[in-house]
């Protein structure tokens, strides 16, 4: 087999050290640790709270936009390419295409990664083009297309709010025009429980049924274009009625608006430093 010179030689199969930790806990036992009696869950967040935000913008210097947020333990990095023309497209096409593509890093999980994205990745990237083409103003770029790559450097949960958010930033960056910024919030539900901003230990928790569960159960990601007040993607997984449905994204519409708010401050502030650092020939 020939060698690949841009990844670490090392075994192909390998065991995580996780193996060699304490036994695998229960679903009971997991399911115990949500949150404590005074409702306060794991690392000391409330069930409504999320969890800080720091985003930055222009982290790629070889893409013509790109963005980089973190979520405690959630990293995500978005990189956006020049438009170029469709590849294999006989016919014109009066909009424009987004190509998107979502990426876990081989070492962004607990379980290691293949290198080949496998169907959880694709179907994500389908979620995140679904999100992004309604805030993308595609009849700008007619028959050519934008590349989008994400790549989860960290998985802590809500990763595919996070790779929602970043792309709308980096596309922004970028000079893509766009009707609004896109923002998007995860909302895990157990039973009575709605765990905003869920970790990958919580989420694990709120997609298992078990035969004993007859209550809600499942995990709900929305995006969302605050000032256009339009919902681009409802991505919901697990057992759910229509009517916590509802609710649950009536408030993960108001959880996206607080994310819009960082992202738009950090977007003015790249703006502000662009205007700064031009030289000064350039402003007369």
């Amino acid at each position: 087999m020939p060698s690949d010179s841009r990844r670490n030689a090392g075994p192909e199969n390998t065991l995580q050290y996780q193996l060699y930790l304490k036994q695998k806990k229960t679903y009971e036992e997991c399911e115990k640790e949500l949150c404590d009696v005074n409702n306060r869950r794991k690392d000391g967040r409330k069930l409504t709270d999320s969890r800080k935000i720091y985003v930055k913008t222009g982290v790629v210097s070889q893409a013509k936009g790109s963005a980089y947020i973190e979520m405690k333990n959630t990293k995500v990095i978005c990189s956006v390419f020049d438009p170029r023309e469709i590849p294999n497209k006989s016919e014109f096409s009066v909009n424009g295409e987004l190509y998107c593509e979502f990426k876990f890093a081989t070492f962004s999980c607990k379980k290691r990664r293949h290198f080949v994205r496998d169907v959880e990745e694709k179907e994500l990237s389908v979620s995140l083009k679904r999100a992004l083409e309604p805030a993308v103003c595609r009849h700008e770029f007619p028959n050519f297309q934008v590349d989008v790559y994400v790549l989860v450097l960290e998985n802590d949960g809500s990763a595919l709010a996070a790779a929602i958010t970043c792309a709308g930033l980096a596309l922004a960056d970028a000079s893509v025009p766009m009707y609004d910024l896109i923002s998007a919030s995860t909302m895990g539900v157990h039973g009575e429980r709605r765990l905003m901003d869920p970790t990958v230990e919580e989420e694990n928790v709120c997609l298992t049924v078990t035969p004993r569960d007859s209550s809600s159960q499942g995990v709900v990601t929305l995006a969302y274009l605050s000032s256009l007040k339009q919902v681009t993607e409802l991505c919901q997984s697990g057992l759910m009625e229509v009517e916590e449905l509802q609710k649950v994204a009536e408030v993960l519409e108001k959880q996206a608006t607080e994310v819009y708010l960082v992202v738009q401050q950090c977007l003015a502030a790249s703006v502000k430093k662009h205007f700064k650092d031009r030289p000064a020939s350039a402003n007369q």
